[in-house]
């Protein structure tokens, strides 16, 4: 299986080569140059299947360049009952009237980010001892990638992480389980902005190659294909547990800022999974439901970014949808190039044409908003009638879902994180704190390690070529 870059490079590159490098030279992301197909038989030997060897037989499709006996063990010591505190790694809840809650926040830092960073982590270390290299971890978070990435890349041999965050726009507890870490590999840095910043820095970091290569960078942001390769496991995992009849159609609702769990879903369809539709759904930062309902894709500034109570999703700029307006125009890198270089540049904004605005709703999509109010009753109705407590951005997936749920065709809404790690809405919806998971009472009293900067490209590339491995 070969690679390719969304903006038009089509220089072959191989699984373990894109694992360490993240964006393309051309400032794409990579994409496999076809989706393997899934037919009914292949789906009827996945389903016995535990949650390790189901993600072994649909990496397997996509990982060529690692010895399967190797890559087997890198999933097996990943999908662990003790790292994700069931066998069945990603249990369903049913909630009631066909609709289901797919529990992905079982890990490490309680996000459904550790689904694919905790496999990451151990891909990063197989890889670099077998080339004997070192690597420098860049990234951006609005909340919860960061903790999990560093969780899964403390102490690895080889790797040092540099995360950057929004300061001051996580959760207190998001933000102890980042900055409380005391790793010596590990590097916080909070940027005076938003999300948005961040990842602009990121990109703009990973854009300078001469900077990149010698400072050996790499991603763990969901511009990493691996990352999103590991997030489609569990949209089959829950397509097994809410169908009993193979070929039977299901829906999937997804919280969405930088569009990479959906993606992964994207992907899962493309491959031949029976999703009818996925439905997207975003906070007041509406920038993919807009263009779901319009054809028009319109960046915010920082000034127009809302800091809401789903602050993960608080972001303007979602750098995965690349990947989906790739598949919508046809794989025509050219033209991806001038609507996410030229085009988004010059005037913040680009429209897709009537033609392929028309096509979208093949791929499946379907999209809603929700405000704090929307959570906060949502919130309070789930906990009410089925006494499951969620957090405020699976509330914002379960209120569109609802919504847009037809009888008789199961809904699967993916959980984003446990609701501890936001316990000030739940307060305010319910009136009592959440549960808190053993071993995280008193998180936020502990000493923090964090450096403060404000959004300026050359003083990160400073720190970090001071701080590099």
């Amino acid at each position: 299986m070969n690679y390719l870059s969304t903006r038009g490079d089509r220089t072959p590159r191989r699984f373990s080569d894109i694992l360490l490098e993240g964006l393309a030279p051309d400032g794409g992301l990579y994409l496999p140059e076809r989706y393997p197909q899934v037919d009914g038989a292949t789906l009827k030997r996945w389903r016995g299947l535990g949650y390790a060897d189901l993600a072994f037989e649909i990496l397997s499709l996509y990982i060529d360049d690692i010895p399967p006996a190797d890559l087997r063990m890198l999933v097996a010591r990943t999908y662990t009952k003790e790292i994700f505190g069931t066998a069945e790694i990603t249990p369903l809840v049913a909630l009631g009237n066909g609709v289901f809650l797919e529990a992905l926040s079982n890990g490490p830092t309680l996000a459904f980010k550790d689904m694919a960073m905790q496999l990451l982590g151990n891909l990063f270390e197989y890889e670099l001892e077998r080339r004997g290299q070192t690597l420098n971890i860049l990234g951006a978070t609005s909340g919860d990638t960061g903790s999990a990435a560093e969780h899964a890349m403390r102490g690895k041999h080889g790797i040092r992480v540099f995360m950057l965050s929004p300061h001051g726009r996580m959760s207190p507890f998001q933000q102890a389980q980042m900055y409380g870490l005391q790793d010596p590999n590990i590097h916080n840095i909070a940027i005076e902005g938003v999300f948005d910043d961040c990842q602009d820095i990121v990109k703009a970091v990973s854009a300078d190659l001469e900077f990149k290569r010698a400072q050996r960078i790499g991603t763990v942001n969901s511009i990493n294909w691996a990352r999103l390769l590991a997030q489609v496991v569990y949209y089959y995992a829950g397509y097994f547990q809410a169908v009993r009849e193979d070929g039977a159609p299901v829906d999937f609702a997804v919280p969405s800022g930088n569009f990479g769990n959906i993606c992964a879903g994207h992907v899962a369809r493309s491959m031949g999974l029976p999703i009818r539709h996925l439905v997207l759904a975003t906070n007041e930062n509406d920038v993919l439901d807009e263009f779901f309902r319009t054809g028009r894709y319109r960046v915010r500034g920082g000034a127009e970014t809302h800091e809401t109570s789903s602050p993960s999703m608080d972001i303007s700029k979602a750098s995965n949808f690349e990947r989906f307006v790739y598949d919508l125009v046809g794989r025509d890198g050219a033209r991806v190039g001038r609507l996410f270089g030229d085009e988004l540049a010059r005037q913040g904004e680009f429209s897709v044409s009537d033609a392929e605005r028309a096509r979208i709703a093949s791929f499946g999509f379907a999209s809603g908003s929700s405000t704090h109010a929307d959570r906060l009753a949502t919130i309070r109705a789930t906990a009410e009638q089925s006494g499951v407590v969620i957090d405020p951005h699976t509330a914002d997936g379960l209120k569109v879902a609802r919504e847009q749920h037809t009888p008789g065709v199961p809904m699967i809404v993916l959980e984003t994180a446990q609701p501890a790690k936001f316990a000030s809405t739940i307060v305010e919806a319910l009136g009592r704190e959440p549960a808190r998971p053993a071993g995280y009472e008193g998180i936020e009293a502990l000493p923090r390690k964090v450096d403060v900067m404000r959004a300026d490209v050359p003083a990160v590339k400073d720190y970090i070529a001071r701080h590099a491995a």
